[in-house]
């Protein structure tokens, strides 16, 4: 329980000095030890504690529950406070009902409610706690070089950084109260701290993109911390508890009784992990730096939100309604968001959709709650996050170097950069070529959805995946294309930016390669403990197969391939007569000069996000409407029978 209090703690007394030590080589120092630190205590945690099928502590604290009031409070106050000064009538309103409906829940229904399990440690909760703690921290290493060439880029505006760093680090502490609070009060706490977190982070330049985007944000998970704040005061009013463990229990055996809070906390994680029609906030956050991209997407925000859904998981087995609402809403985002993907060009985008549509598919795996499904859920969850978070990392520092996110810009990069395209390249790789880990999880997934006869999942998956094909493709070519030699531009990259790409490599290696101690130490007893069964969705030779044939790769990749062999330079054959091999021009069949030029094929008139997020926006606001009708006439049905 110490270490628990030490990875909760500790990142709010470094954000404290990173306010008050605010000169640059001061904090440079505080955020490398913080976050070696961190990372350090999380393995250590985990290394405690693995193969535990669940820990509860029996902890309760007047003081923690008088600081949960607080921040409920100080969040409700910094949102009032940006929406008068910003006049966004719309977030003052929703932060005024969020703000007295948490004091009357505190002060009239949870008083005198104890919830004694205050803490838990599952299986679930080491790999978030791996997740947090090495990408978390890594992605904070990485932003002190990244963050002095953003400021010396915006040198005519105020440095800021202090408070970027410092919300960087109440992040990962939020996080953390996120995955072992099983008090659902201090749970909330937790959850708002990062709403408001990524709203101050998307805003972070103040312009009037990153301030709209900022408030889209928060309206957003504003409607969704409300959902969640119902759940409360229903369980509260129902059954007298904020124990997320008496919650799942309850839901196992009579889920009838908890249809209503059920559907809200499942929308409370869909806005979290911005699933459709929420899927806007997170593009929005694009506007924000690179490393706020990175942590948002990989293992913070909307990793709570999947993160909620899994704990769920149990309670969808054997709930109808919830489940199909959350499969479908999954479903159709990993679809629309896949084929959006196609359309765009932009590698932050790009990133983004992938992203919004892999945790569409996590969701729909924690909708349909089975065994293997929850399994399949929770592999994607890590090597979603250790993938995205080494490709945001390593767009953000070829922007930095050639000036562009945009792929078309990318061109002979495997040259310009190659240290840097090929982690690039092994990041895409693990997003969707055999046998890196993530279709792994996607072949669990198929096997469980063939087993539970999730037919239209199983199409949603098998379009959403060929779609993903396309664009991942698309990008990979783009990047292991070699044709000419333009100079090496990443010899200025700081040491802290390859630091922290060095660990998302070794991490990703490691994922992959460990796949079957992964299953057999964390996910299986996981699974184990909260539906009371045994699986193996895989046989076990075929992951350490799939090892063996990983390994390989990666040495090819990085050994092999980057050796460089002495070749003579020859002129580059373009169909007709050389005229400036460096900018490959020739001279075509009418004898004019014509530059060669490859570009991708986006299909916008097809898959444009004109097109395709209306239809899909549309579909799932339908779908949200009719799981809160479904959820209010099954409540209120049960209450006139009892």
């Amino acid at each position: 329980m110490e270490m628990i209090g030490f990875l909760i703690l500790f990142p709010l007394v470094i954000a404290g000095l990173l306010v008050i030590f605010r000169q640059d080589k001061v904090r440079n120092v505080i955020v490398w030890v913080a976050s070696l630190v961190i990372m350090g205590a999380s393995i250590a945690m985990v290394a405690m504690n693995i193969g535990t099928t669940g820990t509860y502590y029996m902890f309760d604290s007047a003081v923690i529950d008088w600081a949960s009031i607080a921040i409920s409070v100080i969040v409700g106050a910094v949102v009032i406070f940006y929406s008068v000064k910003y006049r966004r009538k719309w977030v003052l309103a929703l932060a005024a009902i969020q703000l007295v409906g948490t004091l009357v829940f505190e002060f009239g229904f949870a008083h005198d409610i104890v919830c004694l399990r205050g803490l838990y440690v599952d299986s679930l909760s080491l790999i978030m706690t791996l997740i947090i703690g090495l990408v978390g921290s890594g992605i904070c290493i990485y932003s002190i070089g990244y963050m002095e060439d953003f400021q010396a880029e915006h040198k005519h505006e105020a440095d800021r950084r202090p408070r970027f760093f410092a919300l960087m680090f109440i992040f990962l502490a939020a996080m953390y109260a996120i995955i072992f609070c099983n008090n659902m009060i201090w749970l909330y706490a937790g959850w708002e701290i990062t709403t408001v977190c990524s709203f101050l982070l998307i805003g972070y330049t103040r312009t009037e993109e990153a301030i709209a985007n900022a408030f889209r944000q928060i309206i957003m998970n504003m409607v969704g911390g409300i959902a969640f704040l119902a759940a409360l005061f229903y369980m509260a009013l129902q059954f007298n508890t904020v124990d997320f463990l008496d919650f799942i229990v309850i839901g196992t055996l009579a889920p009838a009784l908890v249809v209503f809070p059920l559907t809200c906390l499942s929308l409370a994680g869909m806005t979290k992990a911005a699933q459709m029609p929420f899927h806007t906030w997170l593009l929005g956050a694009m506007v924000a730096p690179t490393p706020t991209s990175a942590l948002l997407h990989s293992s913070t925000m909307v990793k709570a939100g999947v993160f909620m859904l899994i704990k769920c998981g149990p309670i969808y087995a054997v709930s109808f309604g919830p489940s199909i609402f959350v499969i479908l809403v999954g479903g159709l985002t990993f679809l629309f968001c896949s084929f959006l993907a196609i359309s765009q060009v932009n590698a932050k985008r790009v990133l983004a959709y992938s992203t919004i549509a892999n945790l569409g598919l996590i969701t729909a795996c924690a909708g349909v709650g089975t065994a293997e499904a929850i399994w399949a859920a929770i592999f994607l969850v890590i090597f979603h996050a250790i993938a995205k978070s080494l490709l945001f990392l390593c767009v953000g520092t070829a922007e930095h170097h050639i000036g562009s996110r945009n792929i078309e810009d990318m061109d002979s990069l495997f040259e310009r950069m190659p240290r840097l395209a090929r982690l690039m390249m092994l990041g895409i790789m693990i997003m969707f070529i055999a046998p890196f880990g993530m279709l792994i999880a996607k072949w669990a997934t198929l096997v469980t959805l063939i087993g539970t006869r999730q037919i239209a999942l199983i199409l949603m998956l098998a379009f959403g995946s060929a779609a993903t094909f396309m664009f991942w493709a698309k990008w990979l070519g783009k990047l292991a294309g070699i044709a000419g030699e333009p100079d090496n531009v990443e010899i200025t990259v700081h040491k802290s930016e390859w630091f922290a790409d060095a660990v998302m490599v070794v991490l990703a290696v490691l994922a992959c390669a460990l796949i079957p101690v992964i299953s057999n130490y964390l996910v299986e007893p996981y699974v184990a403990s909260v539906l009371g069964m045994s699986i193996q969705p895989i046989r076990d030779e075929n992951l350490y197969l799939s090892t063996i044939i990983v390994l390989f790769m990666v040495v090819m990749m990085f050994g092999v391939l980057r050796k460089k062999t002495k070749a003579k330079k020859a002129s580059v054959y373009l169909s007709g007569v050389s005229v400036d091999n460096e900018s490959r021009v020739f001279l075509n069949s009418l004898s004019q000069p014509q530059e060669a030029t490859v570009r991708n094929w986006y299909m916008d008139d097809w898959f444009g996000e004109a097109k395709l997020t209306p239809i899909g926006t549309i579909i799932c606001y339908i779908l949200i409407l009719i799981a809160f009708v479904w959820a209010v006439v099954s409540t209120a049905g049960l209450t006139i029978l009892l």
